[in-house]
């Protein structure tokens, strides 16, 4: 009970000692006449919504309004000045620079700005086994198939070709990347789960629910153009939570995509990048994604790297066209030193349909088996422990679990921006339901020739394509998210977590410094933070184009997108040139650093390749030396040992 009062007293202290700075601050705009904010009123200007204590009560301590001017000096603040919200909005992008610790007063009537979502309407699913993932090609689209086949060799790489619209789902690969999170509350549960055992199993769970998720029939999504961005959303009704996912194609060619997961009252996050390649092998092709993609527990700190199998389809020339998955995977976790080694298996050329969609793996801990799995990645998985001996249904996809699966929530049409998925593909799109793919090739034509008009414009003027929502490390390559915010959860501080163009923020109870750890780029870009409703922990401004790592792109690119920023990102940008342009040089400088230290060391390693070598011919004499000196020595004694014989 003492301590308990102790803190109501400091709470009461804190406010109080706010609304007297508050009133100092007042008191200087009126003496001084200075077009400026006074503290108490950029708090008011951050209320939060619908949010309120549990003891509201206890804190109107007497102490709070100890005397009469206190009273009439909040009464002031909130009659003074009407214009008070809109210029504590013009001036947070200062105020969070300062990040200062600020008590928020609540004001329920507040709006957050963030994304609207609207649940998902139509979704595809293909049925288990290998009856899904087979087609029958029309006789006028195998003479398209030849046609193409003349155009390419065995070995080939096809990221440029032209492939047919009969052959493209109709959606984006931003979007079909993000069939891996319908359950992500098997993440949620991992990240609570203290056994480190348990936690790997989990992720491995969730990791193998990516893939029944399936078109029917044999099915390719768009190769996404350059800028074109994608983002969605998943409600976990059990932790009243949001899964984001925001993507992004960030080159061309190579065609690379970058994407970012976050739900951090959950505690996780994961992040990655996908290099798709392909080759052609005569009758059949495979689907490279090369790449990592990495899963962070933000609570514990614990890293969970993993890749993804290739896409294999047959049948091209000869027989029943069908796709596969195969390859290695290994998902592993440096801290805790468990992983998971997992293999999509092809079928055989004489095996049955029961050999269809097979995987196997295996659970490590160094490298002790705690457990092997065996199944088919669209249907049922069996886990045997290797120390009980039991064997369990570690995965299976029944139509209950489906049923009660993560719902996804979208962008609404009329909110998406000019680059994003749903919108640019959308005449593509309604031509391959129509099922009319003269009308689905020309669409698909338009879009692909400007963004190599726009590629030709670019290199013309010596330009370099800057992206919008991730960066590249200039010293590891990674494509790191802009926004990134890898804190804990404080359930004491951290309210709700939400979405805005593309800008994932977390709306918080007091202003709190964010601490992030991560690359070379990440920490020369720590700008101010961006404030889009009352006290929010946001992250660096974009970069301009004279600011950012070179991309990998060398080519064939598309239109760069005019995009705005809805809540003023022209008015942030201009006043953060200067900023930006100071951080860029000294990036630059600190690049220059590296780049004169490695010289240094390269200078010092070939220093000591000449003294070893020196050395080593010194110590080769000085052996020979004390040799020769043996042979004299032993020839002296011999020698007087022979007089002692001679004269006895």
């Amino acid at each position: 009970m003492d301590a308990l009062e102790l803190a109501l007293k400091c709470s009461s202290l804190l406010k109080r000692t706010m609304i007297r700075e508050g009133k100092e601050d007042m008191s200087t705009v009126s003496a001084g006449g200075e077009h400026s904010i006074n503290f108490y009123s950029l708090l008011r200007a951050h209320n939060m919504h619908g949010f309120q204590f549990n003891d509201t009560d206890h804190l109107k301590d007497p102490d709070l309004y100890s005397d009469k001017s206190d009273r009439e000096g909040e009464q002031d603040h909130e009659e003074s000045d009407p214009e008070g919200l809109e210029k504590s909005e013009e001036s947070d992008s200062d105020t969070s620079e300062r990040q200062d610790d600020s008590y928020i007063d609540l004001d329920p009537n507040e709006h957050l700005r963030e994304t609207p979502y609207m649940e998902q309407s139509h979704e595809e699913l293909g049925e288990a086994g290998e009856a899904a993932q087979t087609e029958t090609v029309s006789e006028e689209n195998k003479s398209l198939i030849w046609t193409l086949l003349k155009q390419v060799r065995p070995g080939m790489d096809l990221s440029k070709v032209v492939l047919p619209t009969f052959i493209l789902e109709p959606r984006s690969f931003l979007d079909k990347l993000s069939d891996y999170y319908y359950h992500a509350d098997f993440l949620s549960e991992a990240a609570v789960e203290e056994n480190a055992y348990n936690r790997m199993k989990k992720v491995v769970k969730w990791y193998i629910s990516g893939f029944y998720k399936k078109p029917k029939g044999l099915k390719k999504p768009y190769n996404p153009i350059i800028g074109e961005t994608y983002r969605c959303m998943w409600l976990h009704q059990k932790t009243n939570s949001k899964t984001f996912y925001i993507a992004e194609q960030v080159s061309h060619h190579p065609p690379v995509s970058a994407f970012y997961v976050s739900n951090r009252k959950d505690g996780f996050c994961l992040s990655g990048s996908i290099l798709a390649k392909s080759k052609f092998y005569g009758n059949s092709l495979s689907a490279i994604l090369d790449g990592e993609a990495r899963l962070t527990f933000l609570n514990r700190g614990e890293d969970y790297i993993m890749n993804m199998p290739y896409a294999h389809c047959k049948g091209i020339l000869y027989g029943t066209m069908t796709l596969e998955l195969g390859g290695q995977i290994t998902i592993a976790c440096e801290k805790t030193g468990y992983s998971a080694q997992l293999e999509f298996k092809l079928k055989p050329f004489l095996g049955s349909s029961d050999c269809v969609n097979q995987i196997s793996g295996k659970i490590k801990l160094g490298k002790e088996v705690l457990a092997t799995l065996e199944g088919h990645w669209d249907s049922e998985i069996f886990i045997n422990d290797k120390k009980t001996g039991t064997v369990d249904t570690f995965w299976d996809p029944t139509p209950e679990l489906r049923q009660n699966r993560l719902t996804r929530y979208t962008v609404p049409p009329e909110e998406q921006g000019e680059f994003e998925s749903e919108r640019l593909w959308q005449h593509v799109t309604r031509a391959i339901n129509n099922k009319d793919q003269t009308e689905a090739t020309n669409e698909k034509f338009i879009l692909e020739e400007a963004q190599r008009k726009a590629a030709r414009e670019r290199k013309a003027k010596c330009e370099e394509w800057v992206s919008a929502l991730f960066e590249q490390d200039p010293i590891t390559g990674e494509w790191h998210y802009r926004y990134a915010d890898t804190r804990p959860w404080d359930p004491l501080n951290d309210l709700i977590q939400f979405e805005k163009d593309g800008c994932i923020q977390t709306k918080v109870q007091h202003c709190t410094p964010m601490v992030r750890s991560g690359s070379l780029i990440s920490l020369s870009n720590q700008g101010p933070r961006r404030d889009n409703c009352k006290c929010q922990v946001t992250v660096p401004k974009r970069k301009h184009k004279s600011d950012k790592p070179k991309s990998p792109e060398s080519g064939c690119s598309s239109p760069e997108p005019d995009r705005h920023d809805s809540s003023g990102s022209e008015r942030h940008k201009s006043k953060h040139n200067s900023r930006l342009r100071k951080k860029g040089a000294d990036l630059t400088e600190l690049q220059s650093a590296i780049e004169s230290i490695k010289q240094t060391q390269e200078d010092i390693n070939r220093s000591i390749t000449v003294l070893r070598s020196r050395t080593v011919s010194q110590a080769e004499s000085s052996s020979f030396l004390q040799q020769r000196d043996y042979v004299v020595i032993a020839f002296l004694i011999i020698l007087q040992v022979l007089i002692n014989y001679i004269f006895k």
